[in-house]
């Protein structure tokens, strides 16, 4: 029996973690998917949302469901001024132009944060409901590691259901499979990658917000999380949002395992096995078949 309750408990500490890897990266498989850009800045979109997320909380007293919505609406916005302004000059450069400009992005905003707020680890402050542990009836188990599987969850099946059940669903899709036939049949692709490229920066600032009391906040946090996003978008497959989410859930799962089990071999493993996995389908575990 507490085999089975640590393994329990084991499963649903990774399945949180896949959450917030899937909340992050799935407009990150969206976006370069749909526009073939090598975003490497998409992990420092999500470290500001998680900032402006935890400090109106702390500073401005911003119950914890606002914050999130206020750390979404923020970063959507400032997205689309770096899409517009320096983000949509590159797009027909190449790739080595692309992760060269993304990445001094990044050492950017690490710079900019740590000048501004300070290198030290941010706390989220939890609201009293989110406290505390959860009977399951088998185990008892954190409330926020409950709560992030829900929400999760929720995001999941909404944004499944955008993606295949609206007209601008339709049109990303569309655009993520044959971009030249999607133009031809008068779809603004600029227009599509911009709203999509925000939404996604939105996306990510929510999951930096809900991370940071689960596996933390710094402004090391782009570079420290980085492969761990490249890793779900490229196992889940370009423009694949269940493919993004199983593969993060199978990342998450695994990783807290092996960090439990194998501390000082446990990331090692994650990298050979997604390695060989992409040796084996390029395309990705969850992706189509390669054009």
């Amino acid at each position: 029996m507490i085999v089975g309750t640590d393994i329990l408990s084991m499963l649903l500490g990774g399945l949180a973690a896949g959450m917030v890897l899937f909340i992050v990266s799935v407009g990150l498989s969206v976006t370069m998917g749909l526009m073939g850009f090598v975003n490497l800045a998409h992990g420092a979109f999500a470290m500001l949302g998680g900032y402006v997320i935890v400090l109106t909380m702390r500073y401005w007293g911003i119950g914890f469901v606002p914050a999130l919505a206020l750390g979404f609406v923020v970063i959507a916005a400032v997205s689309i001024v770096f899409e517009r302004l320096l983000y949509a000059r590159l797009y027909r450069a190449s790739e080595l132009d692309q992760v060269l400009f993304t990445i001094g992005l990044v050492f950017f905003m690490i710079a900019a944060v740590t000048l501004i707020v300070g290198p030290e680890n941010q706390q989220l402050m939890l609201p009293s409901w989110l406290q505390g542990q959860l009977d399951l009836g088998i185990v008892q188990y954190r409330t926020y590691s409950i709560f992030l599987i829900v929400v999760g969850s929720a995001i999941a099946l909404g944004l499944w259901l955008g993606f295949e059940r609206t007209r601008m669903g339709a049109q990303i899709r569309a655009a993520v499979d044959n971009r030249r036939m999607a133009e031809s049949l008068g779809i603004n692709i600029d227009r599509l990658f911009m709203l999509t490229f925000a939404f996604g920066s939105g996306m990510a600032a929510i999951g930096g917000g809900l991370g940071a009391e689960f596996i933390g906040l710094n402004p090391q946090y782009p570079l420290i999380y980085l492969v761990y996003f490249l890793i779900v978008v490229a196992v889940g497959g370009l423009g694949r949002v269940t493919g993004v989410f199983f593969a993060a859930l199978i990342i998450g799962v695994l990783d807290f395992a092996l960090k439990k089990y194998l501390p000082q071999g446990g990331t090692l493993f994650i990298y050979a096995l997604a390695i060989l996995l992409l040796l084996w389908r390029p395309q990705g575990l969850f992706g189509g078949k390669p054009t």
